[in-house]
């Protein structure tokens, strides 16, 4: 099974996420979910390397100091399965641009759980808040429904 190496990254600011909901591209996914800003590796990139591009190119902000924070293996099929860099970042400079794939927005922490979200992104949203070590979570889904978690090889009550 080819596994697709992706980024995901969240910008924060003020108590805020930079948040991207995806509504704009046909046969995605993501459609109608809220997620951080990222893609997928080009040909000899690294995760940070990748990161920073696709970054800029849905934002038009540069990052500082991003802070890699964790592995997510995504399947959900009948999609290519996913592993996906995870990043955070608080330092960055330039100007907020439209993005071709959704519509950005700054979102309080606090209110990120009640957006359309995958069920496993509040996993994640909650190891970040815990500011938890690096970890690897493995994220199985049916369509939108999670149906099996693990962290650092534990299986998580759904």
């Amino acid at each position: 099974m080819e596994l697709l190496e992706t980024t995901l990254c969240y910008l924060e600011q003020n108590g805020c996420y930079l948040m991207l909901h995806r509504v704009k591209k046909q046969n995605d996914v993501n459609h109608d979910k809220w997620i951080g800003v990222g893609g997928k590796f080009e040909p000899g990139e690294t995760a940070e390397t990748c990161v920073r591009r696709e970054v800029y190119e849905e934002t038009g902000l540069t990052m500082e100091a991003p802070r890699y924070r964790g592995i997510l293996d995504f399947y959900c099929p009948p999609w290519s399965a996913e592993r996906i860099h995870l990043y955070t970042c608080t330092e960055f400079t330039g100007t907020l641009t439209e993005c071709d794939e959704g519509t950005l927005e700054w979102v309080p922490k606090d209110r990120v759980d009640a957006l359309p979200l995958w069920q496993g992104d509040k996993i994640f949203f909650r190891l970040l808040a815990e500011e938890a070590p690096f970890f690897h979570l493995e994220l199985t889904y049916d369509g939108d429904a999670l149906t099996h978690a693990v962290l650092d090889g534990q299986t998580l009550p759904i």
